[in-house]
């Protein structure tokens, strides 16, 4: 059968668009069949033939990779982040194949399920992916854009995008890519700010999709405010104790376990760059009792006890003459 790429999410997940929901039971009814071989009319033009292969567990690491421009950061795929297909897919298997290529390797090249890829991983079951032998690279990297609509991508993944934008001369400022991606220029600020992160940085929470934009704005300032000897430090940290902060922590959902990771990182800046407190005067007795002053820079506060109005007076005078 032929079907529009438009159509691949009705074959593949119940939507004709990922972006809006179609007949249900129709595209269920269809997936579940599992067809051997279907063939998709990619971007509108030649269709292209996908074969139904099943990929072991034990070799899904060696016999798959997930496309090289694929928006979606693999390092961020952990249990927390896959929540929502992991449970599903232990109890069950894998309910939607994933869609590929095969490369010049003779290796699965993932274009869409990178996150049910590693979900198979992870609950080591066999990985279920429509291959297919001529996909231009072009046409791979549309594939992968239109599945990413299906589960959002993290402000890290959009500025990324973003970054490369500007990169290219696609968009020329925060203007031009708010317009671009339709979103406000405050999402598209902090964005950037989030894809200027390093990874070591973004990699210690358990699910980054889930670290919001004022958490990711004070955790730029804070590290940019590093020297960068101390910027080293503070990823050497996080690489020693990566996924060790929210892996031993007892506290329950990812919002919990967000905050605490923003607190460890909090307490590691400040220790590697303390807060400067002003030093507080020194308070100096000049005659015991009677006469003391405190210095703070040029500044001198003069503090006078049992003083009479003629000695008030000429103090007052002698401090004029001097200072006028």
């Amino acid at each position: 059968m032929a079907i529009k790429t438009s159509d691949l999410n009705a074959k593949l997940f119940g939507k004709a668009n990922k972006r809006r929901a179609t007949s249900p039971v129709e595209a269920q009814a269809a997936v579940k069949e599992k067809a051997q071989v279907i063939e998709l009319a990619i971007a509108g033009e030649d269709l292209v033939s996908f074969e139904l292969v099943s990929v072991p567990a034990a070799e899904i690491e060696t016999q798959t990779v997930v496309f090289a421009e694929n928006s979606r950061e693999q390092s961020f795929l952990n249990e927390h982040a896959l929540a929502d297909i992991l449970v599903t897919l232990k109890e069950r298997g894998q309910q939607y194949p994933a869609v590929g290529r095969r490369n010049a390797q003779g290796k699965i090249e993932v274009l869409d399920g990178s996150r049910r890829r590693m979900s198979c991983i992870l609950a080591q079951k066999d990985f279920l992916i429509y291959v297919a032998d001529n996909i231009e690279t072009q046409h791979a990297k549309f594939l992968s854009d239109v599945a990413n609509a299906h589960k959002p991508l993290s402000l890290y993944e959009r500025g990324r995008e973003m970054q490369a934008k500007l990169d290219s001369g696609e968009a020329a400022d925060q203007k031009a890519l708010a317009q671009m991606f339709q979103c406000s220029e405050a999402l598209v600020s902090g964005a950037l700010k989030a894809a200027a992160l390093p990874l070591e940085l973004l990699q210690a929470y358990p699910n980054v999709s889930d670290v919001g934009r004022p958490t990711i704005v004070k955790l730029h300032k804070q590290y940019f405010a590093l020297p960068s000897k101390s910027q080293t430090l503070l990823l050497e940290k996080c690489r020693h104790a990566q996924g060790e902060i929210w892996q031993g922590s007892n506290s329950q959902g990812v919002a919990r376990l967000t905050k605490e990771i923003s607190s460890q990182l909090e307490a590691w800046i400040e220790e590697l760059a303390p807060s400067k407190k002003e030093a507080s005067a020194e308070k100096i007795d000049l005659i015991k009792g009677r006469v003391s002053y405190t210095r703070k820079g040029a500044n001198v506060s003069l503090a006078l006890k049992k003083i009479d109005d003629d000695v008030m007076d000429d103090i007052l005078a002698y401090i004029q003459s001097k200072l006028s």
